[in-house]
């Protein structure tokens, strides 16, 4: 049944991209606004009823939804296992310093999201001089937008890749946690040091990353759950405490490179993003 009702979804969402898509000779194929309308109604539809939690991305400075599936709010990330760090391409999440709409994209989670509202100088914006995250959906270059995930768990586990890395055969039914931060990438050695903002090591017990940053406003805390294009049709069933920073801190594109070489999560490149998610329906309310 699981495996019908997901074959389903993506044979519809595959009719629409090739129905709807515009290419163009310089850059990839765009999918229409009506791309994007059929993938959210999809996603109404497939979780109409079912009793899915909250989702997750969302346009933080909007605070109403009626979700009202109710889980426990995560620990602080001081008292949880860091289990995981990745980033997407794009913020998935709007609101702050961080609106800017980049477009529909490729209607699977490349060549969209949300972009840093602020300006850059030709300095910070000049060409890197080699590609950076280079994947079969594009590379890295300086004025790209990323939203780092650092993932949190209060299972006893070891930071590794993917989710997986969150769970554990002794607890079931883990509280997972996200502090999230934006950042924009920079031509410029003296921005932030993305090895540094990445480091994690033991503190009291549990795995931490030591040097999130504590200057880019204040967290807004919501009730939602994991991210990824692969969930624009279907409701993710993980529960997740999002923790995500309002204001946007400059990196150096040249240190996000040397992370990218090797780290502990096995990232190569940057992620796609979903969809952000407006139904009502599918968000919780955000408390002040």
């Amino acid at each position: 049944m699981k495996k019908s009702f997901l074959t389903l979804a993506f044979t519809v969402s595959a009719l629409a991209l090739v129905s709807a898509c515009t290419s163009s000779s310089e850059g990839p194929r765009l999918v229409s606004d009506e791309v994007i309308a059929a993938q959210r109604q999809m996603l109404a539809k497939n979780t109409a009823g079912a009793g899915f939690g909250p989702q997750s991305p969302r346009d933080i400075g909007a605070v109403a939804g009626s979700n009202r599936r109710a889980f426990g709010t995560a620990p602080g990330h001081t008292g949880m296992n860091l289990c995981n760090i990745h980033f997407h391409e794009s913020a998935e999440h709007k609101g702050g310093e961080f609106t800017t709409y980049a477009g529909n994209g490729d209607g699977r989670g490349y060549g969209t999201g949300f972009k840093y509202n602020g300006k850059l100088s030709n300095a910070e914006l000049a060409d890197y001089g080699h590609k950076v995250g280079m994947s079969s959906h594009g590379d890295l270059q300086p004025g790209d937008t990323i939203e780092v995930h650092y993932v949190y768990t209060t299972a006893k586990v070891e930071p590794g890749p993917t989710l997986n890395s969150c769970l554990s055969e002794a607890i079931g039914n883990p509280q997972l946690r996200v502090e999230t931060q934006v950042y924009v990438l920079v031509n410029d050695e003296n921005a932030g040091d993305f090895v540094k903002l990445m480091h994690h090591e033991v503190v009291n017990g549990l795995h931490q990353a030591i040097h999130i940053p504590t200057d880019t406003g204040t967290p807004v805390q919501y009730a939602g759950s994991t991210t990824g294009p692969d969930y624009n049709e279907i409701g993710s069933p993980f529960q997740v405490t999002w923790s995500v920073r309002p204001q946007v801190a400059k990196v150096s594109i040249g240190s996000v490179d040397a992370w990218l070489q090797g780290n502990t999560f096995d990232e190569h490149y940057a992620h796609g993003v979903r969809n952000l998610v407006l139904n009502p329906d599918l968000l919780s309310e955000i408390q002040k």
